[in-house]
């Protein structure tokens, strides 16, 4: 599961959870290498400086998230630490749950392709919206201010991009309850 910031892929991951899948949230699992005094953190104070630390010494991922977005030399310093380490990590767990028997996994990734990690995954499904609702959603939902929101935005892949590699594209500019329905549509069809 991918798609862009505000797009609706956690909600439609959580919909997909709620119905019985096993979801690893790739976000989740970038907050763990973030952690202070890992391999991770270190190299990352080390490229952009203590100015990205919060007053507890992790790093502020939105002080981080500011040099970064609109910055496409600053991005690519960023992901080529953490993406091969987050991948390292969901492979592992994705594993792990196979080995316990789990029989739909969801990987809930918004840079799935950013970070190569399309390997890891069987079938890919983008939920993509117009990038009004996506604003909307991102600010309500983050607090940043809409010039930061399209920064981020801009810095992705485009919706484009990203249907062009996807098996299933799942449009999202209705109510909530619309997407479930179509969530509910597709489990049905994958769970059998």
């Amino acid at each position: 599961m991918t798609g862009g910031i505000g797009s609706g892929k956690s909600t439609v991951s959580r919909f997909l959870a709620e119905s019985g899948a096993v979801v690893l949230d790739a976000d989740k699992i970038g907050h763990e290498v973030y952690l202070p005094d890992t391999d991770t953190w270190r190299e990352l104070v080390k490229i952009f400086g203590e100015g990205i630390l919060a007053p507890d010494n992790t790093i502020d991922r939105k002080k981080l998230g500011a040099i970064v977005f609109g910055n496409d030399a600053e991005l690519k310093k960023l992901d080529a630490v953490i993406h091969p380490r987050i991948t390292e990590i969901i492979r592992q767990r994705i594993d792990e749950y196979r080995r316990k028997g789990a029989k739909i996994i969801v990987l809930d990734a918004p840079v799935l392709f950013e970070a190569n990690a399309e390997k890891l995954v069987d079938e890919i499904w983008v939920v993509v919206a117009d990038e009004k609702n996506v604003v909307k959603r991102a600010a309500a939902r983050t607090g940043l201010p809409e010039q930061q929101i399209r920064a981020r935005i801009h810095s992705q892949l485009t919706n484009a991009e990203r249907t062009k590699k996807a098996q299933v594209v799942i449009h999202n500019d209705g109510t909530t309850e619309q997407l479930k329905e179509k969530v509910q549509q597709l489990w049905q069809q994958i769970k059998t």
